[in-house]
């Protein structure tokens, strides 16, 4: 069987993981490429704890590698968190304020956006319980009562 040669074998991320670093880090005003990666791993790795399904795995193939194995090496919480719930737990897993884990959850976030594009983003955050949509930089919108 001859797959179709017109096809891509693999898909490469948009951007590389130092692109991907120098973009947190200069939306995020961080002060060096260390903390940039820093915010990128955690908030990553607390993605990839809520993520599953076909979601995961595209967006696992539109990262850069480096990021996709922090990614892919979460195991899935079994209760996804809210967007507010998400940070909470970020910032109790490492000691920070609310407010610099909130920082970088926009920031990493705000990356995690352009890579994925705008169709698998629509279905990360329908997956997603509410909160996340503003964590990525959108509006949340909810049907009238």
């Amino acid at each position: 069987m001859i797959s179709d040669p017109r096809a891509p074998l693999h898909q490469l991320p948009a951007m590389t993981y130092e692109q991907m670093l120098e973009k947190v880090r200069y939306e995020g005003a961080y002060p060096t490429p260390e903390r940039a990666e820093e915010a990128v791993r955690l908030v990553i790795a607390g993605l990839g704890r809520q993520l599953t399904g076909d979601e995961r795995v595209e967006l696992a193939a539109r990262l850069p590698f480096e990021a996709a194995r922090v990614l892919t090496a979460q195991i899935p919480d079994t209760e996804p968190l809210t967007g507010w719930a998400f940070v909470n737990d970020l910032a109790a897993r490492t000691g920070t304020s609310l407010a610099t884990t909130r920082w970088d959850t926009g920031t990493v976030f705000s990356a995690v956006a352009v890579l994925a594009g705008p169709d698998l983003l629509d279905r990360i955050l329908r997956q997603l319980p509410s909160g996340h949509a503003l964590l990525f930089g959108r509006a949340e919108l909810t049907p009238a009562a």
